[in-house]
């Protein structure tokens, strides 16, 4: 049994329901995991077990016992792997798009640990069952580079530069909209949408800092898209795809963050067949630098723009060279 979660109800949000204050303190738990915490008797009010639909006054002490997830190890699998760099401390991919980095619900086979495990001897048991020396994570449809380690130093030293922010990330996004200045941040928390449990949004009460930087690489004004380049301070789920997406600019072809009525707003009809090639959305992890952690050499890897992106760039910039 995990250590209980402890909570203090604000007087200020008096009235509120206990559930729904849980659903935002608690955003890695579906709704219907908080329910059956609390008609199992988890999840208790002033020492007393709470129910669902009850109205807090303030100032109550709420404890929440979170039970251990079942233990499911991940099997080794033979899957085509692209390896930018290998040593006996950490491994770096070019992750495809549509790959999983991770094992979970829905997702037990198939994933980018699964053919580690393949591949690497010597990484079982390295940052968890499921996640062996996984230290970050990119989406399932965006592509690009990833880190792994093999040994607990490695995890916990590459760890640490993650969460002091001193690693160099970069990516490449295809955006809907026009964006005006060349550069610019954007410094909103990103915590668990309170309604769609799939979707992170900054307009929650218990979200965490993120910070993105982004800056104009070119402007596309006739289709009304424009490809960024972005640096991340932070790396909180779907980062990338909030930001943007609450700003207006949501990533081309992203089937949560964005819409088909975006794509078909497009009227260059090859244009729209090329953007409808994207198996998700317009986002690569191009560059991702950090301090090895074992010889102290700075290290620092790229990533080819896959192929459909790369076709949806090639047919813009003829297009807009022509215009010219």
């Amino acid at each position: 049994m995990e250590p209980a979660k402890q909570f203090i109800f604000p007087l200020e949000r008096a009235a509120e329901r206990l559930d729904c204050f849980l659903a935002e303190c608690l955003p890695e738990l579906s709704r219907s995991q908080l329910k059956k915490l609390i008609t199992t008797g988890q999840v208790r009010l002033d020492g007393v077990p709470a129910k669902a639909g009850l109205k807090l006054k303030g100032g109550e002490n709420i404890d929440v016992e979170l039970p251990e997830p079942a233990p499911v190890a991940a099997v080794p699998e033979a899957l085509p792997l692209k390896i930018l760099f290998e040593d006996q401390h950490l491994i770096v991919v070019d992750k495809a798009a549509g790959m999983v980095v991770h094992p979970a619900a829905g997702h037990a086979r198939g994933t980018l640990v699964n053919a580690l495990l393949h591949h690497c001897t010597d990484l079982a048991g390295i940052g968890g069952e499921l996640r062996p020396g996984i230290v970050h994570r990119i989406d399932k449809d965006t592509s690009g580079v990833l880190v792994a380690t093999k040994n607990d130093l490695s995890h916990q030293h590459l760890a640490a530069q993650f969460k002091a922010h001193s690693i160099k990330r970069r990516y490449l996004a295809l955006v809907h909209g026009q964006v005006q200045n060349p550069t610019g941040v954007i410094d909103q928390p990103i915590g668990r949408h309170s309604v769609q449990r799939k979707k992170m949004s900054s307009k929650t009460r218990q979200g965490k800092r993120a910070v993105t930087h982004w800056k104009v690489l070119k402007r596309y004004d006739v289709d009304r898209l424009t490809l960024l380049e972005l640096s991340l301070e932070t790396g909180r789920t779907h980062q990338i795809r909030v930001h943007l997406s609450e700003m207006n600019l949501p990533l081309v072809a992203d089937p949560l963050y964005s819409n088909r009525a975006r794509i078909n707003a497009v009227n260059d009809l090859q244009l729209r067949k090329l953007i409808e090639k994207f198996a998700g959305q317009a986002l690569h992890a191009q560059v991702l630098g950090f301090i090895h952690p074992v010889t102290g050499e700075a290290l620092e890897f790229r990533s080819e723009l896959p192929a459909v992106f790369q076709a949806v760039i090639a047919y813009l910039d003829e297009k807009y060279a022509a215009a010219q």
